[in-house]
């Protein structure tokens, strides 16, 4: 199933997924904005759609396994791999250590070609460290996806990335942020309730 990025921004709109606040991203960024993904994770009928488009692109890659980074990763993974008839293994911060690496017994055969998986991507670091897991393991990164790149197209990988919904919400060091400079207090995200966007 193919979806279009007017889609995709409709659901996190109706959903109440798009957020308006001051939030210290997970980059440690600061923005105005934010993806609540979990508003939309919670609803399998849209899951599953989202997860649709993802697997309809990876489609010829030959996938064998499917991986993502916690949290919201997993159930990417897992939806995607279902579609395309693959497994679903998630990586994890290194404990005391940077990066992520696959625990809990999962295992790659040499060369086993893996969709890495993500939910939001904005600087691309847990995309980037889960690749690098997987190289890690011994396996090929066939592709990656998120559902919505809030870059703007400015975060890099080692690998092209496919995206739902491609969209430019400006982000900010500590040092640079105009709400810390306005004294506008911060949360992070998943921590302290803020109010949904209204739909336009």
């Amino acid at each position: 199933m193919t979806i279009a990025p007017a889609d995709v921004d409709r659901v996190f709109r109706e959903s109440g997924a798009l957020r308006e606040g001051h939030f210290i991203l997970a980059s440690g960024r600061h923005a105005s904005l934010y993806l609540e993904k979990f508003q939309v994770l919670q609803h399998p009928s849209e899951t599953e759609r989202l997860c649709s488009a993802i697997a309809m692109r990876a489609g010829a890659l030959g996938v064998e396994t499917v991986a993502g980074p916690t949290t919201g990763g997993i159930i990417l993974a897992h939806e995607v791999a279902r579609q395309l008839g693959a497994r679903a293994i998630y990586a994890e911060r290194r404990e005391g250590a940077s990066g992520r690496e696959f625990r809990r017994g999962f295992a790659l055969a040499p060369g086993e070609r893996v969709l890495v998986v993500d939910d939001i991507m904005t600087t691309g670091g847990s995309l980037q460290e889960t690749i690098d897991a997987v190289r890690a393991a011994g396996g090929t990164v066939a592709g990656a996806a998120v559902l919505v790149d809030r870059s703007g197209g400015a975060a890099r990988l080692d690998v092209p990335v496919e995206a739902l919904w491609r969209l430019d919400i400006p982000s900010y060091s500590a040092t640079e942020c105009p709400l810390c400079a306005k004294g506008v207090p911060a949360v992070h995200p998943g921590t302290t309730p803020a109010p949904a966007v209204v739909s336009r």
